[in-house]
């Protein structure tokens, strides 16, 4: 782990977030690696396993995002805006953008936010 500031200053939040950046940047570096080696590998046997680890790999990157969807407030609201949406990522980025910092509607929404709580 590499800290900017000093470490008894960080928050136990903190260093969650950099624990869970650091895995993911981490797994993803794996699973570039194992894509590779895939890519490269002339014995059927060994190119089954390497794209067996890389799709471990990716596994591991899912949870670590939505560790950080359920953890981080800033990356809910993204990846809700972003994720699993046919537009075009820059057209989505406008809509985002001209709706403020609440961000588009959930989809299957009206658009009227929620009741609970009321």
């Amino acid at each position: 782990m590499s800290f900017y500031e000093p470490y008894s200053e960080l928050s136990q939040e903190a260093k969650s977030l950099d624990s869970a950046i650091a895995s993911l940047m981490e797994e993803l570096e794996a699973t570039n690696w194992y894509h590779q080696r895939y890519e490269t590998a002339s014995d059927s046997d060994l190119k089954e396993i390497m794209l067996h680890n890389r799709d471990e790999e990716i596994e591991h990157c899912a949870m670590l995002i939505e560790w950080l969807r359920r953890n981080v407030p800033e990356f809910d609201r993204e990846l809700r805006a972003y994720l699993f949406t046919d537009d075009r990522l820059t057209e989505v980025e406008a809509s985002v953008t001209a709706a403020g910092s609440s961000g588009p509607p959930a989809r299957n929404s009206l658009g009227i936010g929620s009741l609970r709580g009321r």
